[in-house]
């Protein structure tokens, strides 16, 4: 048995320890992500005590792989541990964290491998290594474990579990090498907010890039993307982003990225009509360069050994690599008006894919290159749009811890409405964001209900590509459809301030329950619980799950949003502790407790904190909403919401506050705490939805 070692901890900034075992590793994921952490930000959360026993997490460094081994305690759950699409709670689970398409299945290998981890009880941990690395969350119990379990029997005690309490997560990095950081909180909340801000704050897309989004066939023409634009528009459904999928390029999969001029004679002139009606563009791509593309000749002697679909995988650490692509992405696209990129086929399949032990020019392996491609791309893309001062968001199939502030939304081709919202809960965790498009559906209540839920997500989109589904697809609910598209679009005050925050504080913009106060509605104890009835056929050793809340989400602060899936008509919703009411009527709940809603097919269930403050945008003005009995209290944020500009100070926060005068009424005020441009949402006037 190796002998284990304690590790030296380093403050980097307040909350933030880091420790290093043997040469640091040249890059890790957050040196591949080359995001500047955010320090002024995590200085403003204030200083917090080293949250574990520091002489209880220790060190192996065997022949291959190091093992960090840090401490749990009995009653603590954990989150996160990569993108998982069917549980919350990692607890006495193992993961193998692997770029990689999600296969329907929670192991490790999935769309965002980001290995960090926050515990209930109030911290975070990253292990900074861009290796595909082994997680046991509490499976492992060493022998000379100084916390064993009890031994029992399963023949005669009924206590008996196939899975022992351990006291322990063990990571496995292979190497020689890893860099851990440890995140205080005191409370979850905390702890995520000064990982998303070491990695640089959470994006901030442009404005439109909140608005709804469409993509259109996949051999669409020019005539036919502007002819969907005006349908959307004579049936009144709003369209922000316009997407183009792999066929307006001459050649795809792999890419030319050269606009085919059968199908797209004139792009400047489609861009520049889009544009004039309000319609950004968006083009499909993947990294895969071909033959035929004009950058191939560039680009094929910075390039791996291996091809994908026959097509070059340029090695983007390489700055001429980069430089090539861009200048040319940015001639091509960008000066004729497009806005952004979908990036397809960064996470895998292994029959599609480079090999592990294919090699690039800068001397990264496989491996590295499969774990961090989708941050290099993020890197490189928006870096080109941030040279022309523009704002861009867009989709990515993989990214991974450090990306954080990248402008691009996760999807994958998995279409389970469920494990759509479990994904939306788990980004938070994890400083990513994800997308529960919508495709199609058998039924016209499953496409209503699709189109709620992703007009409550951080990117709402119908993805069209394969069959032509449009909003209108089902007549008998095409009025609901609209009016949760045009919901969406009001929420944009609410929803941008959300991402600013995230900006600038690290708050998640979408986040699981367990984030807030109180927000488990049971203890998240790691006691293993006993085996049930014994089955011969099935799982022997098969016990029932632990409670999570994982298909209800908090969208900002104040917004509980509960989607209901196809075939039911009630659905029970737990509410924290604390008042809530109901976002259309204002109807009071007590929270803490679960209650059972049946908003009937045309409405989401969506709840608002006491004393909460939502603003819509309503006839050219701005309707600040309180709801419920308390005082409340709202950050309005608001810029130019195209630029970067921002970033010098150019934006503004308004407080909005509701307050009881001494008569004991509920009054309404606004006060500019950080000015700015001129506010872009108009008039203010109050509406109580006082229960």
């Amino acid at each position: 048995m190796a002998e284990a070692q304690q590790l030296t901890w380093q403050q980097e900034a307040p909350g933030v320890w880091s420790a290093t075992v043997g040469e640091r590793e040249p890059a890790g994921l957050l040196g591949f992500a080359a995001s500047a952490p955010q320090g002024e930000a995590i200085a403003l959360l204030g200083e917090t005590d080293f949250p574990l026993p520091q002489a209880l997490i220790t060190v192996e460094t065997q022949a291959d792989r190091v093992v960090v081994r840090l401490p749990l305690e009995p009653d603590e759950q954990l989150y996160g541990l990569g993108l998982q699409f069917q549980s919350l709670h990692q607890r006495g689970k193992v993961r193998r964290l692997r770029m990689d398409h999600y296969g329907a299945a929670d192991t490790g290998a999935t769309h965002a491998p980001c290995p960090v981890y926050v515990s209930s009880r109030g911290y975070a941990v990253l292990i900074n290594s861009e290796r595909m690395m082994t997680v046991y969350a509490g499976t492992t119990v060493r022998r000379d474990s100084p916390h064993p379990p009890p031994d029992r029997d399963r023949t005669t005690d009924p206590e008996w579990t196939p899975n022992p309490l351990s006291d322990a997560v063990e990571v496995a990095v292979p190497g020689r090498s890893v860099e851990v950081i440890i995140f205080g909180g005191p409370t979850p909340l905390l702890a995520v907010q000064r990982y998303n801000l070491l990695c640089g704050g959470g994006c901030l897309p442009p404005r439109w890039g909140l608005g709804f989004w469409h993509r259109v066939p996949m051999a669409f023409t020019q005539a036919e993307t502007e002819a969907e634009a005006v349908q959307f528009r004579e049936r009144g459904f709003p369209l922000d982003v316009i997407g183009l999928e792999p066929g307006w390029q001459t050649r795809c999969y792999p890419c030319t990225y050269e606009w085919d001029r059968g199908r797209f004679p004139d792009p400047d002139a489609l861009c520049a009509r889009l544009a004039a009606q309000g319609v950004r563009v968006n083009l499909w791509a993947n990294p895969y360069v071909s033959p035929r593309s004009p950058l191939y000749e560039q680009l094929v002697d910075m390039s791996g050994s291996h091809t994908v679909w026959c097509g070059l995988v340029p090695d983007y650490t390489l700055a001429p690599a980069a430089e090539a692509t861009t200048a040319y992405f940015d001639r091509e696209h960008l000066a004729r008006g497009v806005s952004g990129y979908k990036i397809d086929e960064v996470d895998g399949i292994d029959a599609w894919l480079w090999p592990d032990h294919a090699t690039f020019p800068a001397g990264h392996s496989g491996e590295v290159m499969r774990q961090t491609y989708g941050l290099q791309v993020q890197r490189m893309l928006t870096g080109m749009f941030r040279a022309r001062n523009r704002r861009t968001y867009g989709l990515v199939r993989g990214t991974n811890a450090g990306g954080v502030g990248y402008p691009y939304v996760i999807y994958n081709d998995c279409y389970s409405h469920r494990d759509f919202i479990t994904a939306l809960c788990n980004s938070g965790f994890l400083g990513v964001l994800w997308t529960p498009e919508a495709r199609s559906a058998p039924t016209a209540e499953e496409w209503l209900r699709r189109l709620q839920t992703t007009c409550f997500g951080p990117l709402a989109m119908i993805n069209a590509w394969a069959d032509g589904t449009k909003p209108w697809s089902f007549p008998e609910v095409a009025d609901a459809v609209r009016e949760v598209m045009l919901l969406r679009r009001r929420l944009l005050p609410c929803l941008y301030s959300a991402f600013a925050r995230y900006h600038f504080e690290g708050l998640p913009p979408f986040r699981a329950l367990a984030l807030e106060q109180g927000g488990a509605p049971s203890p998240a104890a790691g006691v293993r619980p006993a085996q049930g009835a014994l089955d011969a056929t099935a799982n022997p050793y098969a016990v029932p799950p632990p409670r999570e809340i994982k298909d209800e989400y908090m969208m900002g602060d104040s917004l509980l949003v509960a989607p209901l899936f196809a075939g039911e008509a009630e659905r029970t919703v737990w509410l924290p502790p604390g008042g809530w009411c109901d976002f259309y009527t204002g109807a009071w709940y007590d929270g803490g407790q679960e209650i059972v809603v049946a908003p009937g097919l045309e409405r989401i269930p969506v709840f608002v904190r006491d004393g909460g403050i939502v603003p819509l945008l309503v006839d050219g003005g701005l309707e600040v909403r309180h709801y419920g009995r308390a005082e409340g209290r709202f950050l309005l944020y608001d810029d130019d919401g195209e630029t970067y500009d921002y970033e010098r100070g150019e934006y503004s926060w308004t407080e909005l506050r509701a307050t009881r005068d001494s008569g004991g009424a509920l009054v309404g005020a606004s006060r500019v705490v950080k000015p700015g441009p001129p506010p872009s949402y108009g008039e203010l006037r109050w509406r109580f939805m006082t229960p």
